[in-house]
C-alpha cells in the first residue's frame, strides 16, 4: 500500500527486513521488489479504463507522427528509459551488496531517501497548467523511475516531482506516474522472479503478492488524498536522517 505514498515503500521494506527480520540486504531488496508485482496489479485495475482508452489509441500511433498521440508516446519512451537505466542499476546494485553488510546499506537507503525528499521540496506548491507530455519528459521521468529501483528513491516521488518541475499540475503529474508505474512495477516483480524470490516458496510468493495487490487497490484512494495534505517532502527526510543515523549506530 506505501507505493502509492512518496516515500519508498522499497527502501523502507527493504530497512524494516534488514534491521528486524536480519536479511542480508540483498534477499530485502529482492522480496521488496518483489511485492511491486502487486502494486502493478492493483494500479491496473484502478486505471482499467484509462488503460483501455490508451490501448484503443495505439493503432494511431506512428513513428513519423508520435505529437499526435502523446500520451501513448510518453508511456511508451518512458517504459524504455525506464526498463534500460533500472537493468543498469539493478545490476550494479548488485555488484555492491556483497560491501553493503549491515548498516552501510541502512546508511545507503537514508541517504537517498534524504535526496528523494529535497527533491520533493524542490517540486513543492510549484504551479503548472502543461498538458500534453514531450520526448524530453519522457525520457527525463523514465531515467528517473529506472533509478528508483534503488532502494531509498521513490518511484512516484520522483517522477511527479520531475513532471511538475516540467510544468505539469499535480493531478496530472500523479495520473501520468501511476499509468508509468504499471509496466515498471511489473518489470521489477518479473527481473527478480527470473531468479527466484528469496526466502519464500511458491505459495508464499503468490499469497504476498495477492494480498499486496488488494490492499493496494483497496487504499489507492484514500492515500492518494493524504499525499495532497501531508509534506512527504518532510517524512522523506525524516526517515531518511533516522536512517543515517541508525546505520551509523548499527555500523560502530
Amino acid at each position: 500500500m506505501f507505493e502509492w505514498l512518496p516515500v519508498s515503500s522499497e527502501g523502507n521494506i527493504a530497512i524494516y527486513l534488514t534491521a528486524v527480520e536480519g536479511l542480508p540486504p540483498s534477499a530485502a531488496t529482492e522480496f521488496a521488489l518483489f511485492l511491486h508485482a502487486g502494486t502493478a496489479m492493483a494500479a491496473t485495475a484502478y486505471y482499467r479504463d484509462e488503460i483501455a482508452g490508451l490501448l484503443r489509441r495505439l493503432p494511431e500511433w506512428r513513428p513519423s507522427a508520435p505529437s499526435a498521440t502523446p500520451e501513448v508516446t510518453f508511456l511508451g519512451v518512458a517504459t524504455l528509459a525506464s526498463g534500460v537505466v533500472g537493468i543498469a542499476a539493478y545490476a550494479t546494485l548488485e555488484e555492491l551488496f556483497p560491501v553493503l553488510a549491515g548498516g552501510a546499506f541502512i546508511v545507503l537507503i537514508g541517504v537517498l531517501l534524504v535526496a528523494t525528499g529535497l527533491l520533493q521540496r524542490l517540486a513543492d506548491a510549484r504551479l503548472g497548467s502543461r498538458e500534453e507530455p514531450t520526448l524530453s519528459d519522457a525520457v527525463l521521468v523514465g531515467v528517473l523511475q529506472g533509478l528508483a529501483i534503488l532502494p531509498g528513491v521513490s518511484r512516484s516521488g520522483t517522477t511527479v516531482s520531475a513532471l511538475i518541475l516540467r510544468g505539469y499540475d499535480a493531478e496530472a503529474s500523479f495520473r501520468l506516474s501511476f499509468l508509468l508505474s504499471i509496466p515498471a512495477a511489473a518489470g521489477a516483480g518479473l527481473l527478480v522472479l527470473a531468479d527466484g524470490v528469496p526466502t519464500l516458496s511458491p505459495t508464499a510468493a503468490a499469497v504476498a503478492v495477492a494480498v499486496s495487490a488488494v490492499v493496494g487497490y483497496l487504499t489507492i484512494d484514500a492515500l492518494l488524498r493524504v499525499v495532497e495534505r501531508v509534506a512527504f517532502w518532510a517524512v522523506c527526510l525524516g526517515l531518511g536522517t533516522l536512517a543515517v543515523v541508525g546505520g551509523l549506530l548499527t555500523a560502530l
